[in-house]
């Protein structure tokens, strides 16, 4: 791909794990407004459909999960014990109900706060329940290509925060770029 490319709807039509792997280096861009914000994406966790006992999908469709089982290259949004917002990518075909969540990014441009963890990247960027929803082919959110290649510094480990989903709990479904300053857990 080329650089600074906004990425097409078939790069999310892939497998949740490799479209996982394959976000770190990319930027993740906000528009609000006049303001334009751009983070380098460091950290990602994938939950890869309905079987996954961590994805929220497993519980079946629901008003909540909906956005999940629909077509990729959406935005997920929800909110987390009242007060975090996390920001997860639609991927795989239209009924899979898989997704791959934005864990932590790096400030490339526009972004004053702390990107260290969902919640306080979509403090940062101002990413709400609004956006819940939104195609990442819009001018609002999206994710560009920044012509980095990554791959022998991708770093594979047990999600966070899952412990209650028995053994999917240790899958190493939880990637992050190695000895980059910005991941949110080591």
């Amino acid at each position: 791909m080329t650089a600074n490319l906004k990425l097409p709807r078939s790069f999310y039509d892939r497998d949740t794990e490799t479209v996982a792997r394959d976000l770190l280096g990319k930027h993740l861009v906000r528009v609000d407004g006049a303001r334009r914000m751009r983070g380098r994406i460091v950290e990602v966790e994938a939950y890869v459909g309905a079987h996954d006992l961590a994805a929220h999908s497993s519980k079946g469709v629901t008003p909540r999960t909906r956005v999940m089982y629909g077509p990729p290259g959406h935005a997920y949004v929800y909110l987390i014990y009242g007060i975090h917002h996390c920001l997860n990518v639609v991927t795989e075909a239209e009924g899979n109900g898989a997704a791959v969540l934005i864990r932590a990014l790096e400030p490339v441009t526009g972004i004053g706060g702390n990107t260290r963890g969902p919640g306080l990247l979509c403090r940062a960027l101002g990413i709400d329940r609004r956006l819940n929803g939104e195609d990442l082919l819009g001018n609002e959110l999206f994710i560009e290509d920044a012509g980095e290649e990554l791959r022998d510094r991708v770093v594979a480990a047990p999600r966070v925060g899952v412990a209650y989903a028995g053994d999917w709990a240790g899958m190493p479904l939880r990637f992050y770029l190695q000895e980059n300053g910005w991941v949110s857990r080591k």
